[in-house]
């Protein structure tokens, strides 16, 4: 069957030219952005719950830009002001020129890492001595904790953010030949919205191992996967399927 309809399970994309466009443009297909999954801030209270001073720490992880957003908001409402000896590690150089929405970049210490977490273990190694606070959503790769036990730093996760389903009842009538998910929470969100979900001839598009697994445990059937040696980006995959099917 030929694709003319797909639906992404994230935010549209905010450049003009995205990949997404250009798909668009080559294949003539209609792309719908939609997030199955939202964040939400946790408050002050919670935060001190999980008895957490932010006094306390020396050099912050950040993984994500939720986490910059969700640690200066905290700091905000418990009236901290963040000092300007802090040191910031971030995963990847997009959360680092992220954290320039906060703090004057060229003024701060800022180690970065490549892309993935573990990436960061020769940085984590120089600094030992550190008091490391780790601000993250409710659910954590198991990665990360792993990585930081191993190296024997000291530090502390709070949970500055929530990942929430979002309530997509609108779209109960609505059918798309695509469905792409990037989360095992994507593959959740569809399953909560959608507990009578038959996927019939409807092709599901995956990225990441993670959402293989949860897409395969769900039952369903998983027609597009990224990312791949010959297909690194979601965009790639669906380029070649589509190009593939659009011409029988």
């Amino acid at each position: 069957m030929k694709v003319k309809t797909i639906l992404v399970s994230q935010p549209e994309p905010k450049m003009e030219n995205s990949p997404y466009a250009r798909l668009i443009d080559k294949e003539k297909v209609k792309v719908d952005f939609r997030p199955f999954i939202h964040v939400e801030g946790v408050d002050a209270k919670e935060v001190r719950q999980q008895k957490i001073d932010l006094n306390n720490y020396t050099a912050i992880i950040l993984t994500s830009r939720n986490a910059v957003n969700h640690y200066f908001r905290l700091a905000e409402e418990m009236r901290y002001k963040v000092p300007d000896t802090m040191k910031y590690f971030c995963q990847s150089e997009a959360v680092a020129y992220y954290l320039q929405k906060y703090v004057v970049y060229r003024k701060r210490k800022i180690y970065v890492g490549k892309m993935n977490f573990t990436d960061m273990v020769p940085m984590f190694k120089k600094y030992k001595d550190e008091k490391f606070l780790l601000p993250s959503s409710d659910s954590l790769k198991p990665i990360v904790p792993e990585t930081l036990d191993k190296m024997g730093v000291d530090w502390t996760r709070g949970i500055f953010y929530k990942t929430v389903i979002s309530d997509l009842s609108d779209l109960r009538d609505v059918y798309y030949d695509i469905l792409v998910f990037f989360s095992p929470s994507g593959i959740e969100s569809l399953l909560k919205n959608f507990p009578d979900f038959e996927q019939n001839d409807t092709r599901i598009a995956v990225f990441g191992n993670s959402t293989v697994t949860a897409a395969t445990e769900a039952g369903l059937r998983i027609d597009i996967q990224a990312p791949t040696p010959e297909t690194p980006s979601m965009t790639m995959a669906l380029q070649k399927y589509i190009t593939t099917v659009n011409k029988k």
